[in-house]
Order: structure tokens, then sequence, then C-alpha cells
């Protein structure tokens, strides 16, 4: 082999050595074995589990599998939806049900990718992050041999004596933010760990959202409750319209706390285009934390939830409530009450149903049940033509009830929907023609039932009701976190370089000092260059260019297959 292979040869190594330092990735020792055995499987195993590529990997299929939870209808969010779903379907619900997809966040294959893409991540960060402190702990290694071979580098002559040099040098990359120390007759300075600190934090608070995701489903609940204005609340299950919560949670984990709802208030577009769109929905209540708190004003509004400890209730929908008041046969109110009708339109048009289960007794003394379909507009317009509301707010507001007698079915013990009439063991009242018996009722009428069965009258009342939805899902809190932690790694892994500068100064053989400059990047950057000459600027105004000899070599130290970074002043 020639000199000029054995010193390109030993150039290769001295740059390969330079920039396989830069990588804080695990070095894996590969033994060339015939057979790996059991346990040369599991570490081969374990090598690929913890690789960066089937992290990705695991990460992509995730996000693959999370795909189906969002558009198929999920036993855990609503089993109704499902259960409609399953009788449209009757070919496709089986084969979704052996595959896990209508609870496909609890199903084994999503658990199996989860937990295997959390055990890949920290196989990849534990080595990572030790060797990472090992690298924060050393110093910068010192500088290869030949630096005219790596990317960036420039050289000149001066007079200043090589441990001038060198101190002055220390001095401007420590000025800069470099950890800087003098090896040899050089000094090594690195900057950019900031970069691989992006990139384990990055990694790190991909772990964080993980376990927040996975405490935040097993532990959460979710509870809706419908409360007319002057109704109270406690944060206990029996309270709840509505409970869905986690497998680990339990009653005893509900935050303590009660409110009442004192008033509620919309306001909506009088005018325009946009005439009826809401504009604001306002919730006043009046809460309390824990048994014997005192008790706080607080308003809640669309998306603007009251918070107290884990939990946070949102202000979610609303309606009307009438207040209707039904007597019997011997004019004894038997039901006075604010009616929740639920919203059928942009307008608040609403429907439901009114149960009389204590039955009342006729003028004849006949005991039986009542229940009354009620049809409510808050602005009715007899110009419209039509039994729909045509404003939101509560203008002229009219109520059309039908009626019927009979058993309501309470009795039997089975669970009813309280805005639901089953009509199947009622007989409907008719009037003197034999039609179905009903009238719109306007604020203060009354409909007399025939037979002396009673009359239910729509009192000069109407209130409004809220919906809120009360959620309790811990790890909240560390998913932003996470979150926000991912962003900052990820943006500091991408745009911060990491690199390394080197500044030999050595006396030459004619007694003057040859200074050489040179830096390498962990990744290609045009920036780098740019960076070394402008320290070697700084550099060689502390320590000026010497005229070279006559017979003086040094210019011819660049080679073409190099990019060279001159210094005012430096050699070409």
């Amino acid at each position: 082999m020639s000199k000029t292979e054995t010193d390109k040869s030993q150039d290769q190594e001295d740059l390969g050595a330079a920039g396989s330092q830069l990588s804080t990735a695990p070095q894996e020792e590969i033994a060339a074995v015939p057979g790996l055995g059991v346990l040369g499987w599991v570490r081969w195993f374990w090598r690929q589990l913890t690789s960066m590529r089937v992290a990705l990997l695991l990460l992509l299929l995730l996000s693959l599998g999370a795909i189906p939870g969002s558009l198929i209808p999920q036993t855990g969010a609503d089993l109704n939806k499902v259960d409609d779903f399953r009788k449209a379907h009757k070919t496709l619900a089986p084969v979704y049900d052996k595959l896990g997809l209508f609870h496909v966040y609890s199903s084994v294959w999503f658990s199996a990718i989860y937990i295997l893409l959390f055990v890949s991540l920290i196989g990849c960060i534990v080595p990572r992050t030790w060797q990472f402190v090992g690298q924060l702990r050393g110093r910068p290694p010192g500088a290869p041999k030949r630096l005219t071979r790596l990317p960036a580098y420039t050289t000149w002559r001066t007079t200043a004596e090589p441990e001038q040099v060198r101190e002055a040098a220390l001095a401007l990359l420590g000025k800069r933010r470099f950890r800087a120390h003098i090896a040899g007759d050089a000094v090594a300075a690195e900057k950019g760990y900031v970069r691989e600190l992006g990139n384990l934090l990055f990694h790190i608070a991909l772990i964080v959202l993980l376990v927040a995701f996975a405490s935040g489903q097993l532990f959460k609940s979710d509870g809706t409750k419908l409360m007319v204005e002057g109704d109270g609340f406690s944060n206990a299950l029996p309270m709840y319209d509505d409970f869905k919560s986690g497998s680990l949670f339990r009653n005893d984990d509900l935050v303590p706390f009660s409110f009442d709802l004192l008033d509620f208030k919309g306001t909506y577009e009088v005018s325009g285009p946009n005439k009826g769109t809401p504009r604001t929905f306002e919730a006043r209540i009046r809460y309390s934390e824990g048994a014997y708190g005192k008790e706080k004003p607080a308003t809640i509004k669309v998306n603007k939830p009251l918070e107290i400890g884990d939990s946070k209730v949102y202000l979610v929908s609303h309606g009307y409530a009438p207040v209707v008041t039904v007597r019997d046969g011997k004019g004894d109110v038997v039901y006075h009450d604010a009616v929740p009708l639920l919203p059928l339109d942009g307008n608040v048009t609403s429907n439901g149903v009114i149960k009389v289960m204590d039955g009342y007794r006729d003028a004849d003394g006949r005991k039986d049940q009542l229940g009354f379909q009620a049809f409510f507009v808050p602005t009715f317009d007899p110009r419209s033509g039509t039994m729909l509301s045509q404003f939101p707010a509560l203008v002229s507001p009219l109520l059309a009830v039908n009626a019927y007698h009979g058993d309501l079915g309470v009795d039997a013990g089975l669970s009813q929907n309280v805005y639901q009439l089953d009509t199947k063991h009622m007989k409907a009242f008719k009037d003197s023609k034999g039609q179905l018996l009903k009238k719109l009722l306007k604020p203060g009428d009354t409909l007399q039932l025939p037979n002396g069965a009673g009359s239910i009258t729509f009192d000069k009342d109407v209130k409004e009701w809220a919906g809120f939805e009360i959620v309790q899902q811990p790890g909240s809190g560390w998913a932003l976190g996470g979150a926000l932690a991912a962003i900052f790694g990820l943006a500091a892994s991408l745009f911060i370089q990491r690199r390394r500068v080197w500044v030999r100064a050595v006396r030459g053989d004619d007694g003057v000092t040859v200074v050489e400059m040179a830096g390498l990047g962990r990744s290609e950057s045009a920036k780098l260059p740019e960076e070394l000459g402008d320290l070697a600027g700084i550099l060689y105004d502390q320590a000026p260019g010497a005229p070279d000899p006559d017979d003086s070599s040094a210019s011819k130290e660049a080679s073409p297959d190099r990019q060279a970074v001159p210094a005012e002043g430096a050699e070409k």
C-alpha cells in the first residue's frame, strides 16, 4: 500500500471515529456464531423490539388501530348505537365482534400494541439516556490527527505563541457556550447537546402520554345530569341520569362536591340572516366542595367548565320545562311540577311526556293512572301554518297535549324512558265526536278531561333546564404536559445541530505557529462552515497571520475534495 493510500485510510479512520462519538445510540455487538440458541434469540428479539424503527412501526400501528375506534360505535361510549349497528348490519356485526371492533381500546390486539410500544420506548430510551449522561459527565474527545479531512477546515500562520492561541481559543469557545478543554496541542469543543436532550425528551414525553392515556381510561368517569332551574345535584352515583366509568374506577373516587342551578340564560340573534343563532349560554350556579364546604357562586359557559379537583362540569345542552298542574275529578292536585322536554330542532321545538303515577280518582271514585304526550314550542306563529317554533327564545309559548289513562307499567319493576309513553295498556281520551282528545294550551289554559277524569293546566310559568356532563379523568394534566414536552423536544431535535470544533496550534519548523481549525457536525448543515468561519475570524484578530516563507507548503495542505472555510487572512 502506498503512502498516499495509507494517509487516506488513516484520515477515514479519524473522521469515522470523530463522527461515531457524536451518536448516543447504543453500540450493539454482533457475534458471528453458527447458532443463536434460546438466549441468543431472546437477545435478538429484545434488540429488534427496542430499535427505533420498530418503535415507529408500533406507533403507526397504534394510530391505525385507533381509526376503527372513532368510526365504529363503541360499547363504552354509546351502547344504544352499538345495538342499532347490530340490527342494521346482520352480517358485518359478528365479524366486528370477533375482531373486537366494538371495544377497540380494551381489545387484546390494541392492548398488545400498546404494551409493546410502551416497552419498546423504554428499551430505546434507557440506554440512550445512560450514554448521554456519560457524555455529559465526560469531555469532548481530542482532535483527530489530520484535521484537513474534516468537512469544514481553515488554517493560518501566526507569530503568537501556541499556548497563547490555545488559551484565546478556549476563552472564545467558552463564550460561545461550547464545552471546551485543552487536549494535548489542541482545544476540543462541543456544542448542541440540547439536540439529543430534545430527542430523549420527545420519547420520554411519548411514554408520559401513554401512561396518562392508560390511567385516564382506567380511572375515568363520565356522567350526565339534566337539571331544571332550582334543582340541586351532589356528586354521588344515584344522582346521575347516565354514568360510565373505567374498569378500575371505584365509587369512592368521585370528587365530593354539590351545586344548585340557580338560573339559565340563553341569548340569540334577533335579526338578519343569522336570526335565531345562539350567542351565549350561561348557567349560574352555587356550589360547595366537600361535605361542609362554603358555598360559592359560579357561572358555567359553553367550553368553560367548572373545575373542582379532577372533575370538570360542562354545560352541554338546554331546553324548556313548562310547569303543569294535574287535578283529579274532585279538583285535588295530583301532580304539579316542571316537565323537561327534549329539543327537536334549533328553534327548541320540544316534546316529552307527563306521567301521573300516583293515580287519580274520577267523579265515580274509579282509580287510574294518567299519561300525557306533550309538544312544546317557545315561539308559536299562527301565520307559519305549522306547529314548529319560529325562534328559540321564549316569546309566545304554546303546549299541545294528548291524554291517556290506564296502566303506565311503572309498577312492573322495569326501567322506563322518562321521555317516552308506553300506551300498550292505556286508552286515549276522546272528545264528544270520538276523536283523539287534544288541545293547544297557552299559559294559563286548562284541558278538561271527559267523564270527570280531572284536568291538566299549563301554568303561567316556563322554566329552563340545563344538561351537564361531569367528567373525571385523572392524568389529563400529565397528558397536556407530555404533549407540550413532545413538541419542544421534537423542535429541539430538528432545529439544533450538534457539532464539534477543534483548534490546533503547534510551532512549525521555522518557529512560526501554525493554527488549524476544523468542525464536524452530526448532520449536514450549511451553518457549520459559516459558524467556523466566524470563529476563525474572531480568533484571527487575536492571533494575526504571519507572512509565509517562500518555500512554505502550508498553502498546499487543502485538497480539492474538502470544503475549506478560510478566515480573513488565512492561506488559500
